[in-house]
């Protein structure tokens, strides 16, 4: 399906051939065991046990490998799919490069569970500089990162890594794999959070990582396997079918990030805005060439915590929630999750309500907050 569109990908991935009297998307399976033939035992079938088998997570998995271009896994949450990478390929000695400005458990696990096992960690700005990769064994990137929005230059940090021996692995979250296809541009691995932009209900929780190598996804399939770390059969299936509309949601996201940002570009009432598609961005240059379509989330300053508490009170179509890529627009003031940003901060993540709305309700919002 390579050859087709965004839309009609996202509509038909991972769907089974038609057959008459069948659903497009067969409902979810709900099973812990399933019947085993008597001589054959589990090899008789790829149903042996709902813990490593399940058609309904099988389904999902094609349709996110299509669009990411890999082999996929899916797991109970981002935070499950990238802990898992980290604690399949990592042992005691190993070193890691990870973000400075990305999302902020993923620091914290590093720093609670991967030093105290012997990972050395290097923490580094997703713009860099880095330093030098000899003798790292994995570098992860978030890109956009979360929430700054900076952009790497996936295939120039692939060249680098892969010279030194390294695996490069990136957090696809914010753009989507219609955003961008890291193992397009050399990446050993893509990591994910589908509860994001992905599915883009706000009603589940879901991870995935895909590789085009057979090595990596089947020794991330033995940690799965082994933690248990899997979605229900009800998440999986209610994430597929939210795949079919990814494309629109995520046109309308794009369109109105853009007209929110012209909006807050030109008051002298907001500082620090960054939107990865606007020209004036410092990740523009990377960006524009790197990614097919820019993300609805953009981040901002409005001077201090009470500002963006009037802001989000003013407001009647931003609410305050700790997710983006929804239906619904949000506001999320980072500093009180523990991420290393200003008292002001804001991530804004625009949902796909109607564009001359959602400005009027945020230029309208602003006036009503006052100055800092």
């Amino acid at each position: 399906m390579s050859d087709l569109g965004d839309g009609t990908r996202c509509v038909h991935a991972g769907l089974p051939e038609p057959a008459p009297g069948d659903p497009f998307l067969p409902g979810p399976v709900f099973a812990a065991p399933y019947h085993l033939d008597p001589w054959q035992g589990p090899a008789g079938s790829p149903n042996g046990y709902g813990r490593p088998d399940n058609p309904t997570r099988r389904l999902l998995e094609a349709a996110v490998a299509e669009l990411e271009g890999g082999d996929c896994r899916v797991f109970a949450t981002g935070q499950a799919a990238i802990t898992g990478v980290l604690l399949t390929l990592l042992r005691p000695g190993d070193t890691v490069v990870l973000p400075t400005d990305g999302y902020f458990p993923v620091r914290a696990f590093a720093t609670d569970v991967l030093e105290a096992i012997g990972v050395r960690v290097l923490f580094v700005p997703t713009v860099g500089p880095y330093p030098s990769l000899e003798g790292v064994r994995l570098v992860l990137v978030e890109t956009p990162a979360n929430p700054g929005l900076d952009v790497v230059d996936v295939a120039a940090l692939a060249e680098r890594a892969h010279a030194a021996g390294a695996l490069l692995a990136v957090d696809n979250t914010t753009a989507t794999p219609l955003g961008q296809r890291p193992l397009d541009f050399g990446a050993d691995l893509v990591v994910a959070s589908g509860t994001k932009a992905l599915t883009g209900h706000s009603d589940l929780l879901l991870g995935y990582v895909a590789s085009r190598s057979a090595e990596l996804i089947e020794a991330v399939t033995r940690w799965r396997t082994t933690t248990g770390s899997v979605p229900g059969a009800f998440d999986a299936w209610l994430a597929h079918r939210s795949l079919g509309t990814l494309d629109l949601r995520l046109a309308r996201q794009s369109a109105n990030a853009a007209a929110v940002a012209d909006l807050l570009a030109g008051r002298p009432d907001v500082t620090g805005l960054r939107w990865p598609g606007r020209t004036d961005d410092p990740a523009y240059p990377v960006a524009s060439a790197q990614m097919r379509r820019m993300p609805g989330v953009l981040s901002f300053d409005l001077g201090d915590a009470d500002r963006v508490s009037r802001f989000v009170d003013a407001a009647r179509l931003v609410v305050a929630a700790t997710s983006f890529g929804g239906l619904h627009t949000t506001a999320d003031r980072r500093a009180q999750w523990g991420d290393d940003t200003a008292p002001g901060f804001v991530r804004l993540s625009c949902g796909v309500e109607d564009t001359v709305d959602l400005v009027a309700d945020i230029a309208a919002a602003l006036d009503a907050a006052g100055g800092a």
